[in-house]
């Protein structure tokens, strides 16, 4: 018969409980994804209304994808259908952004979910620690800076050089501390297997 776990101090105890304080924080973040799918599904609708011909959606699909200096299209064409798909695309990153944040933070930060029996648990979770999810944040952040590059370069005509500069050197600064996260965590791992040998 195994010893029953010895149980924490009083202070270790609350010291350790304060992580509870990060629920709150997931919550909110639960209804900042409520915001962004209702944001999905408004945007989408404009979309398919402007393609069969309404008016007022295809006047809010051009407000949503102007640009100041660029000449506002009179139709719908590919140019404009590709700036609204790209916005969705950029919206369902930042939401699979948000479901590793919420979903990783809380079980590498606040407590087990315990679903290693459930057929939908997520790949990446059985295996989360704070390097690991900062790594794939990291990329997640890159895929929508992409987006965002290739919406500023789809309409490079309205923005000036050192606008397309910057963004690029912007972009090029996220793959680089991707790398250096991925590189330092490679390292980590490579010392922490080390020392398990020895």
């Amino acid at each position: 018969m195994s010893d029953p776990k010895p149980k924490l101090r009083p202070l270790p105890a609350f010291i350790f409980m304060s992580r509870w304080l990060q629920l709150p924080l997931y919550l909110g973040l639960i209804l900042a994804q409520c915001v962004y799918v209702f944001h999905f599904w408004v945007e989408l609708k404009d979309l398919i209304g402007a393609a069969l011909g309404n008016e007022a959606a295809l006047q809010h699909i051009f407000t949503a994808v102007a640009v100041k200096g660029a000449a506002v299209p009179e139709k719908l064409n590919e140019t404009t259908i590709m700036l609204v798909v790209l916005g969705l695309i950029d919206v369902v990153m930042i939401s699979n952004l948000l479901v590793m944040v919420i979903i990783g933070g809380y079980e590498t930060f606040v407590s087990r979910m315990n679903l290693e029996t459930h057929p939908d648990q997520p790949e990446w979770l059985s295996h989360v620690n704070a390097s690991v999810l900062k790594t794939k944040l990291a990329m997640a952040i890159i895929g929508i800076s992409s987006i965002h590059l290739l919406k500023t370069f789809i309409n490079a005509d309205a923005y000036s050089e050192k606008v397309l500069m910057a963004q690029t050197t912007i972009h090029i600064a996220f793959l680089l501390s991707a790398m250096a996260i991925a590189y330092t965590d490679r390292l980590t791992t490579m010392t922490h297997n080390d020392s398990k040998t020895h």
